[in-house]
């Protein structure tokens, strides 16, 4: 039986994992879509009507009408109201997936940690885009070697980043610098964004800085790079680095290296195009890693029952 699930925030990221869901998932169904405009000003509420799915219109009070019928829920407001809908979530029993920057629950990238959070949380965040992006080849990094400091920059394009990205850019940064250093395992971790405006948009990409030993083994970081990589693609597949770990041997590096060498590496996210276009790959990531968790969840509550004591359908 899928485990039901409903979206909170009909917006852009909420709209593309419905339809993400509806095209590819046999283990998540989305029983209801939850807003607070009229269903007729609302694009993605018309687009779950017409996908057969139930809506509400009246924010968290539609979701507690329907709980009983939940076991999962998708947050795809803004980190401000996460931490406002949090305790009422944790109160019905819903186990939430949260896709803003609020960090209520711990990080979860789920290629790296997932199974390291689930059974001690009834709330994990999907930190950031550029988190999602690029913390897992920190992490690929330092399981060869000791990450000493980690930074990324991702760029994407200014038309993907809509109201609720720009009002969140300095917890962007922070979340995803926080992300860098607890999953990722970096010593010391920064993260950088940058909106290009360039026409035609530019699909997302990322640069990812590791500063390790200078003894550290290039082919055994390459191989473990290579192998974090095939696994995102298993819920990103447009997911694809570009450049291979490679020593930055410029004399400007910008690090104080002493016996130490810095790996640079690059990746591009293609969106699938479902609902969004295909250079949104920084919103694209956030759902199809949050549908990722889902079944990640779904397939280890296997028999146990709904999740969180949630009642049974």
């Amino acid at each position: 039986m899928p485990t039901k699930a409903a979206i909170v925030g009909p917006g852009n990221i909420g709209t593309d994992l419905m339809y993400k869901i509806v095209d590819r998932s046999d283990s998540i169904e989305i029983e209801r879509m939850i807003g607070i405009l009229p269903t007729e000003e609302s694009d993605g509420l018309q687009a779950a009507v017409e996908e057969g799915i139930g809506v509400g219109n009246n924010g968290i009070e539609s979701l507690k009408e329907h709980a009983d019928e939940i076991d999962i829920v998708f947050e795809a407001t803004s980190a401000g109201i996460h931490e406002q809908h949090a305790p009422v979530y944790e109160d019905l029993g819903l186990f939430a997936i949260d896709l803003t920057p609020a960090a209520v629950g711990p990080y979860v990238v789920p290629a790296v940690n997932f199974d390291e959070a689930y059974g001690d949380t009834q709330n994990i965040n999907m930190v950031t885009c550029g988190g999602q992006a690029t913390i897992p080849l920190v992490h690929a990094v330092d399981r060869v070697t000791d990450v000493e400091y980690g930074e990324m920059i991702s760029t994407i394009a200014s038309k993907s980043a809509g109201p609720g990205t720009r009002q969140n850019i300095d917890k962007f940064t922070q979340t995803t610098s926080s992300g860098l250093e607890h999953v990722g395992g970096a010593d010391e971790g920064k993260a950088i964004i940058v909106l290009n405006p360039a026409e035609p948009p530019i699909m997302m990409r990322n640069t990812v800085h590791t500063m390790v030993n200078e003894s550290t083994s290039i082919e055994a970081v390459r191989d473990s790079v290579a192998r974090i990589e095939a696994e995102i693609q298993t819920y990103v597949p447009g997911y694809q680095i570009t450049i291979e770990p490679t020593v930055r041997d410029d004399e400007n590096v910008g690090f104080d290296l002493d016996d130490s060498i810095v790996l640079t590496m690059t990746l591009e996210v293609e969106g699938e195009g479902q609902y969004l276009p295909p250079y949104a790959g920084n919103l694209d990531i956030m759902t199809s890693a949050a549908l990722g968790a889902a079944e990640r969840v779904a397939e280890r509550s296997g028999d146990a029952g709904p999740l969180g004591g949630v009642a049974d359908d």
